[in-house]
């Protein structure tokens, strides 16, 4: 199921960040180049969600889909992410403690599904919570500017993100906690 309305929309994630890295790279003013970059991270953050919807919905749920998605989410956010650092709009500290935890929880999802034990670390609440947080954060940054004379999205974006690398140790603590009694017993 490679093609799937769903599984397109999952692509388009994938298919996004040259165009949001490349929105930067255009002549245009500096808010308008924020502007584009922020509604394009937007929409194209939406299609996680979308796809999810979509593909119960159609039921055109695949294994592939299930891989493909958790991916492209991580592709989304880590090129944003450098791209913010790249701006000297993130701290490229909460940027690596972000970055650094979806590479070692895929490795560790990965290695448990080798020893049959991919239970242990399913997707939690936790974990949702902090993308929630992170697709938040991220086009607040992208915008970085003040929204009805009220909202300073750079000091929301920062806070937000600080929380999102919080939630990141807070969800990888948990997911290895799930993870060491699986690791004992069948690691060896």
């Amino acid at each position: 199921m490679f093609l799937t309305l769903p599984t397109l929309l999952t692509w388009a994630r994938i298919v996004a960040i040259p165009l949001i890295v490349g929105v930067f790279y255009l002549p245009l003013d500096g808010a308008a180049r924020n502007l584009v970059a922020t509604v394009l991270f937007v929409a194209f953050a939406l299609t996680d969600w979308a796809d999810g919807w979509l593909a119960r919905r159609l039921n055109q749920t695949s294994a592939f889909g299930a891989f493909l998605d958790p991916v492209a989410d991580k592709f989304l956010v880590c090129a944003s992410l450098l791209v913010l650092v790249h701006l000297g709009r993130a701290d490229v500290f909460a940027a690596l403690i972000i970055i650094g935890r979806e590479i070692a929880i895929s490795a560790l999802r990965e290695w448990m599904a080798q020893i049959g034990a991919s239970r242990s670390v399913a997707v939690h609440m936790l974990g949702k919570v902090k993308t929630t947080v992170q697709m938040v954060a991220i086009p607040f940054l992208l915008f970085d500017g003040v929204v009805f004379g009220l909202l300073d999205t750079r000091l929301w974006g920062t806070l937000l993100l600080w929380v999102a690398a919080v939630l990141t140790v807070w969800s990888m603590a948990y997911y290895l906690r799930k993870a060491l009694p699986e690791i004992r017993a069948k690691g060896r």
